[in-house]
C-alpha cells in the first residue's frame, strides 16, 4: 500500500495541523516536489527542486503572508504549523565566491 502523502501547503491553509506521515509534498516555486523525511535542509530542498544550493537562495513562505530565508544548513521541519511553501531567488553574481 502507498504511503499516505501529506500536502503541506493544503494542510497549512486550511490552518489544519500537519499529521505526521510517511511522506510529504512541499512546493518549490512552482514545481511540487515529494520528500520521504519530515526534517529536511534547505540544501537539500534546494538540490530536491534540481536548484544548484551555490547559486539559489531559498525562502519560506508561512501563513499569513510571512517570508523567512532559509539557511543551506538549517533544518525545516515540514510539520512545523504555517508553513506554506517554498521560493527560490537566484543569487546575485556578486555575492558568495568571488
Amino acid at each position: 500500500m502507498e504511503a499516505e502523502i501529506i500536502d503541506i501547503e493544503e494542510f497549512s491553509k486550511a490552518g489544519k495541523p500537519i499529521p505526521p506521515g510517511k511522506k510529504y509534498q512541499i512546493r518549490v516555486d512552482n514545481k511540487k516536489i515529494v520528500v520521504n523525511t519530515q526534517i529536511i535542509s534547505g540544501r537539500e530542498i534546494l538540490q530536491q527542486a534540481g536548484k544548484d544550493p551555490d547559486r539559489f537562495q531559498l525562502n519560506q513562505k508561512l501563513r499569513g503572508g510571512m517570508v523567512k530565508r532559509i539557511a543551506l544548513d538549517e533544518k525545516v521541519d515540514l510539520a512545523a504549523p504555517g508553513i506554506e511553501r517554498f521560493m527560490t531567488i537566484p543569487l546575485d553574481q556578486t555575492e558568495g565566491k568571488r
